[in-house]
């Protein structure tokens, strides 16, 4: 790589993507809708607070999926879980804002 692609690179902007990416999902697809509106909801909702953002997620999805909902909200976090088959969700929203939310029995 010469010096001028080097500038180059890094003049170019961070792309921010403002719209909901999904990384990983085994959700039913109505569900997965349904869970992925609730967290960009609850993202917007409480933008400055990801405590608040994930007990919204986490008592919602226990109203209308049943108990033992868990959510993670935040940025820069590692995961391993356990979790019930067709009930997990990995998302990013916002650019760098992270979201995991699973049920386990």
């Amino acid at each position: 790589m010469t010096e001028e692609q080097g500038e180059k690179k890094a003049d170019e902007p961070k792309r921010v993507h403002t719209y909901p990416l999904i990384r990983h999902s085994d959700m039913t697809e109505e569900m997965r809708v349904e869970a992925m509106e609730l967290c960009v909801t609850a993202c917007e909702k409480f933008a400055s607070n990801n405590e608040n953002a994930a007990k919204m997620i986490k008592e919602t999805m226990d109203k209308k999926f049943g108990a033992s909902w868990h959510a993670i909200v935040g940025e820069g976090f590692g995961f391993e879980i356990t979790h019930e088959v067709k009930n997990l969700l990995y998302m990013f929203f916002g650019g760098t804002m992270a979201i995991a939310v699973w049920k386990c029995s």
